[in-house]
């Protein structure tokens, strides 16, 4: 969907498209609207539909009779002084839905100045909103393709700030479409995305100015990355990790680090899943989707920072050469990891990705993302916040407030010498279990796991296997893959590193 902006004066009624009308609990019409439509054309409507007060998020359709003027759509936004920017996406969402029901490809969105509305703010997120919301993966269908595809081309935006609106939202578009990157990769079937075709995917960024890099297992075997290594030792795909380098601040030797787990596919291994949840494995690679992502975004809008994007791409398959639970491998820090349980995979490829990128950039910060336990969907539930983990406090609260600005929330958990303990070995340095599932709190544990790999770094671990994939519709989410993090990240970056 494209969307493009105008200022009001250039508002055409002619024609047949539908405009859509912000109200407010006051109840009226923009100017614009109400002197072609007739200001009492709200009020025949509200007296219709009783239902209708204006109140954030309502959407109703007026049709005016007149065979030249096309129908209105109206959207309450309740008392703009107390609008939120997640309301805004919420709303924006909404009406992409509606007009997608309505089978519509082109309408006009009018958005006049209220008292006390920031409308430039107002502008930007609704059509963030839209454009999230005007998503769906509908690649593999052939007979059904019609009854999954969305009809919404275009939408255009009047305003009286048209032009701060457009340079606004220029940047949030690309971030946007890197978060539609995001999502297809996840959304893709596992006999399409493997660690060699996901790599051939990061290798096409080269063209956007990134520098890609695809490492194989002879060379990672050099390296010592035995922990990733052994995670995919039981699949007939060879293991690959890729580095995408973009250097934006040439006055700057600062780096930031992303690191996302790229398990394109997990059975877990010897400990086999139980059917009930072997079927969703195909997105465990989304933390990797989204560093991907978010590389992708920083390309496009040539973002003034420097940036490694390190993904760790396995299959994690039972046969007669999979890694066994109680192997000790060792791993490129030189650290001997017990293998308790072979489905704790994600925690042992980011071991050997993290010290890999810590000793070759010493990066300023890195974050590392990926769908790493259930447990923190036992603790946070789905849908609402991302587990938080990190050895810094100040990049926690930049990453809080970059997750309330963006909808992407995140919920810092504890870390401690307690938990830590767990994770000790009897016969080798660390284990990739607690000790025993009995104490609990395994998202901490594993966080614990990933903070030894990680020596001098200012570190972050973003939990996300509860946000990655929407079982749900929601206002501007898709059921499906949701390309948590792209937005988040982006803000961080934006906001303190550049």
């Amino acid at each position: 969907m494209k969307i493009h902006f105008q200022s009001i004066g250039q508002l055409d009624h002619s024609g047949d498209k539908v405009k859509i009308c912000l109200v407010t609990d006051k109840l009226a019409l923009p100017q614009s609207v109400a002197s072609i439509y007739g200001g009492d054309i709200l009020t025949k409507f509200v007296k219709i539909d009783q239902s209708f007060n204006g109140k954030v998020g309502q959407i109703g359709m007026i049709m005016p009779g007149a065979q030249n003027l096309s129908g209105i759509i109206v959207v309450g936004i309740g008392d703009p002084r107390k609008l939120t920017k997640q309301e805004c996406l919420n709303i924006g969402g909404k009406i992409t839905t509606y007009l997608n029901k309505l089978k519509l490809s082109d309408s006009d969105l009018i958005i006049e100045p209220v008292d006390g509305m920031d409308d430039v703010m107002l502008a930007a997120q609704l059509c963030v909103g839209m454009r999230l919301n005007n998503y769906t993966f509908n690649k593999y269908f052939v007979d059904k393709k019609d009854k999954h595809q969305l009809t919404l081309q275009k939408v255009t935006v009047y305003t009286n700030s048209a032009e701060k609106v457009s340079q606004t939202f220029k940047s949030e578009d690309h971030v946007i479409d890197g978060c539609m990157l995001a999502r297809d990769l996840v959304s893709e079937p596992p006999n399409v995305i493997y660690p060699e075709s996901l790599a051939m995917r990061c290798k096409e960024l080269d063209k956007m100015g990134l520098k890609v890099t695809v490492i194989d297992e002879t060379e990672m075997k050099k390296l010592g990355m035995n922990a990733l290594l052994g995670v995919g030792q039981g699949s007939v795909k060879e293991s690959k990790m890729v580095i995408m380098e973009w250097n934006g601040d040439a006055s700057s030797d600062q780096k930031l680090a992303f690191v996302g787990k790229g398990v394109t596919f997990d059975t877990g291994g010897i400990n086999l899943k139980i059917n009930a949840s072997i079927s969703d494995m195909k997105y465990d690679m989304a933390g990797a989707a989204t560093v991907i992502g978010l590389m992708y975004a920083l390309a496009a809008r040539n973002a003034k920072v420097n940036v490694i994007g390190a993904v760790g791409l396995v299959e994690n398959m039972p046969s007669g050469s999979a890694q066994r639970p109680s192997d000790v491998v060792t791993s490129m820090s030189g650290q001997t990891i017990e293998v308790d349980n072979t489905d704790a995979e994600g925690r042992l490829v980011l071991a050997d990705v993290l010290c890999y990128v810590e000793r070759q950039y010493s990066p300023e910060l890195i974050v590392d993302v990926a769908t790493l336990t259930g447990a923190i969907v036992v603790a946070l539930g789905d849908g609402g916040h991302a587990g938080l983990f990190s050895n810094d406090d100040l990049l926690s609260e930049q990453i809080f407030k970059a997750g309330q600005d963006t909808g992407e929330l995140v919920w810092r958990m504890p870390m401690s010498d307690h938990y830590d303990r767990q994770i000790d070995s009897q016969i080798a340095d660390v284990r990739n279990t607690a000790i025993s599932s009995t104490l609990g709190g395994s998202s901490i544990t594993a966080a614990h796991f990933l903070k030894r790999f990680v020596r001098k770094s200012k570190w972050a671990h973003l939990d996300i296997a509860g946000m990655a994939w929407n079982k749900r519709h929601v206002d501007y989410i898709p059921k499906g893959a949701s390309g948590f993090g792209v937005r988040l990240l982006n803000k961080l970056i934006l906001d303190n590193y550049e």
